[in-house]
């Protein structure tokens, strides 16, 4: 019977996770050397609107996380909620990771992008 609720259980939280969509990153960031300031703009625009997202997210699969510990109550042995907690942590480091690298990028452009803008003042 226990073996039937961890499974279940184990399940239903999978099911759970699976109403966080994990977001996409930005396609295209603009290539500093060449972009325009608009292209510049527009980089920095998806930069804002996938952190956005990420932040969504990572709120999202703490939720799911809160919601799933609950419902277990009782018959959630400490070691299955030390496990969930765990998984939840991994996706939630790897998503701010990955918005980190992204956010790391395009600031990488930008000063491209400004050191070409101050060469061609000077």
């Amino acid at each position: 019977m226990k073996a039937l609720f961890v499974m279940a259980f184990a399940t239903a939280t999978a099911a759970a996770y699976a109403e966080c969509p994990y977001p996409q990153a930005p396609t295209k960031i603009p290539d500093g050397a060449t972009a325009t300031l608009e292209d510049m703009v527009a980089g920095q625009k998806a930069v804002g609107e996938y952190q956005k997202a990420i932040n969504d997210y990572t709120t999202c699969i703490d939720k799911e996380l809160d919601d799933a510990i609950a419902k277990g109550g009782d018959k959630l042995k400490p070691d299955d909620k030390r496990k969930m907690q765990q998984v939840e942590a991994q996706k939630h480091n790897a998503a701010v990771d990955q918005l980190q690298a992204v956010a790391d990028r395009f600031n990488e452009q930008v000063k491209v992008y400004k050191a070409k803008a101050a060469d061609k003042k000077g």
